[in-house]
This record gives structure tokens, sequence and C-alpha cells, in this order.
């Protein structure tokens, strides 16, 4: 069999890359059409990067998405032929910066946080006030039955409830006397130690109880209830070690001041571990991931909001706690919090959003 023409070969060739255009473009070639496009959007996000969307007129707001449309198609194509990595790296980071103005908030930071404070974070706890019902039950239950048992045996205030590192000082051993004078009514020991470094250490240590909380309702919402039982097991078993001594009521003053804050932080955490827990069990016509993506934002404003709570209640327990030496005045205090977070979370948000 012989070879077909050199002629042949050629003809076929050519007739071959005629039917199957070339895919692969050099990225000059690429550029030469779009380079224009992508500067004059480059352009248009500096300046409202720089001064806002107001820097732009009106038809320079209608041109940006088109523009965006256009980049992100260029992209596209970028990928499918492989075109050098620069074009690639300029391109997604033109896009994402362009994705930001078009699609992002239209709200500054400052403004969101307003609107949460003001508005959102209220009216989610109002959402699942059955959940903070439940979750202030189970740590009332967990105080009572810390307080009933050391009332009985104080031998099981380190067996059985109080963790070292929480007791300091404390325990079945501590007499009435230093109870009163390291403790209750202990000097202030100063800005410095109270405001700052004690102040942070409860936060840190508050916050990461709290988010621990609410993070466990991803099991079906147990393991929230048993850490608010336990964390009232806690308080029970302290509120018994002076009641022991005939402190009860300085005690409760001591922690008053800052306890109506710190437990209602903790109340809303477990609360949002509580929503999460409802909706993994009862996703109703979602499935449990859609269920969360639905429901999971107000559980996490819960959170989120209990985590600023636990902020205030460090402050009021790292310093303000010991400047106010005398019972009634704490209570005061505690009263004028109560009254504060109690008339916030019923009237704040309930105006329509603007």
């Amino acid at each position: 069999m012989t070879a077909p023409p050199a002629t042949d070969v050629a003809d076929a060739a050519v007739a071959d890359g005629l039917a199957r255009p070339a895919l692969v473009l050099r990225s000059s070639q690429f550029r030469r059409g779009r380079e224009g496009a992508w500067k004059e959007l480059e352009g248009l996000l500096a300046r409202v990067e720089r001064s806002g969307l107001a820097a732009l007129s009106v038809e320079e707001l209608q041109r940006l998405p088109l523009l965006y449309r256009s980049t992100m198609s260029a992209l596209s194509v970028a990928r499918a032929i492989a075109l050098d990595r620069h074009l690639l790296l300029y391109l997604e980071n033109l896009g994402l910066r362009a994705f930001l103005v078009v699609y992002g908030p239209r709200e500054s930071l400052l403004d969101q946080a307003r609107d949460f404070f003001v508005r959102g974070f209220p009216a989610a706890v109002r959402a699942c006030r059955l959940h903070v019902l439940l979750s202030f039950l189970a740590l009332a239950v967990g105080t009572a039955a810390g307080f009933m048992l050391v009332t009985a045996d104080e031998q099981l205030y380190f067996g059985m409830f109080v963790p070292g590192n929480l007791a300091d000082d404390r325990g079945p051993s501590s007499t009435r006397a230093q109870l009163l004078d390291h403790e209750l009514f202990a000097p202030w020991p100063g800005f410095t130690s109270s405001f700052v470094t004690f102040a942070n250490m409860l936060f840190r240590h508050n916050a990461l109880v709290g988010i621990f909380t609410f993070a466990l309702g991803i099991a079906a919402g147990v393991p929230t209830l048993l850490m608010l039982v336990y964390q009232g097991t806690i308080l029970g078993a302290f509120l018994a070690l002076h009641a022991n001594r005939d402190l009860l009521v300085d005690c409760l003053g001591w922690l008053s001041i800052h306890g109506v804050t710190e437990l209602l932080a903790l109340i809303l955490c477990g609360a949002g571990g509580l929503v999460i827990g409802q909706h993994i069990l009862f996703p109703g016509r979602y499935s449990r991931v859609d269920s969360l993506a639905v429901h999971g934002r107000g559980a996490a404003q819960l959170a989120v909001g209990a985590v600023f709570l636990l902020f205030v209640a460090g402050l009021l327990e790292g310093g303000l706690r010991q400047l106010v030496g005398n019972t009634t005045g704490r209570f005061a205090i505690a009263g004028v919090t109560a009254t504060l977070w109690l008339s916030y979370f019923v009237f704040a948000g309930r105006g329509r959003r603007p």
C-alpha cells in the first residue's frame, strides 16, 4: 500500500484545522479585546473603595454590574484555556473586589452593630423565650441541687462540684472571718488589677464557658442542658458554703452586682444551644442542614449578644464589685441592671425596621 501524496496530507491538515479551530489563545490575544473593560472596572472600584458608592454617577452605577459579569465571564474562559497564572490571579482579585461592591452589605460596620443591638439581639431573645425559660430552669435545678447537697455535707464542695481553679482559697476550712475580710468585703486592689487584669481574665473564662455551652447544642441540645445544670451546681455549692456561716445575704449581694448580667449571658448561650438542638432533632420540612441554616441565625445572635453581656459582667465583677463596700449598695446596683436588661429585652426593637 503506497503512502498518499504530500499535497493530499497538507490539504487534509488544512481542512482539519478549519474544522477544529485552535482552543489555546495567547494571553496577549485574550487581553486585547477585554483589558479596557477590566481597567474601567478597576477604576470604578478604586473610587468606591475610597469614597463609597456616592462617588459614582447614575450611568456608572448601571455599568458596574455589567462590567462585573463581563469580568467573571472572562475569568471563566481564562480558567478553561489555562492562561498564565498572573492573569488568573488578577481577574480573581478584580472579581472579588467587584463582588463585594455589587452584592456586599450597604451598611457600615457601625450601622450593622447599631441595628444588631437596637433590633436584632432583643428580637432574637423574644423569639426564643421558651428556650430561654428552659435554659433558666436547667440552671435553677442545678443551683438547688448543689445548694442542698453541700449544705448537708460540705466535703462535697470540692469532691463533686467546685473545681480547684474556681475555688481560690474558699472551701470547707474557710472561717466566717476569712470569707468576710478576704472575699466579700476585701479592699479594692486598684484600677489596673481590677479593670484590666482581673476583668480580662474573667471575661475570657466566662466567654469560653458560654461559647462551649452554646456549641454543645449541636449534639441535640442534651449536653447544653447538662452543662447548665453543672454550672448551677457550682453556684449552689458556693452559696451553701456561705449559708453555713450565716453569710448568705452578703454573698448574694456580692454575687448579684455582676451575677445578674453574667447568669443572663449563660442562660442566653444555653438558649442558643437549645435552638440548634431543636432544629437538629426536628428539622420540619427542611433537611437538617437547611434547618440549621434557616434557624441558626437567631441562635448565633443570642450567642454574640451573650458574649457582649459577659464583657459587661467582667467589668462589673472585676472592678465595681469591690468598689461598693456594702451589701445594700450591691443589691441596688443589681436591681438597676436587672431592670435595664428586662426593659431592653421586652421593649427594644419592636418598631418596624426602616
